[in-house]
């Protein structure tokens, strides 16, 4: 799971939300919040960013880290 799906999966359930009231809440679509949970490579991010936006988080390009 990368980071981005397991941030999201962790903020639902601090919020105590099903997929589907996430969904709702968002406005984006139950697929696309199962999508994004399992970590799907492609992935709108005009929707990600719907997504997070409920959160009050949103993306941003950070320099790589070197895991060595």
């Amino acid at each position: 799971m990368n980071n981005l799906s397991a941030t999201v999966k962790r903020l639902r359930k601090q919020y105590n939300l099903t997929q589907e009231e996430l969904s709702l809440k968002s406005g984006v679509g139950l697929r696309f919040v199962r999508d994004l949970e399992q970590g799907k490579g492609t992935l709108r991010l005009d929707k990600v960013n719907q997504l997070l936006d409920f959160f009050n988080y949103e993306m941003i390009a950070t320099s790589k880290t070197n895991n060595q």
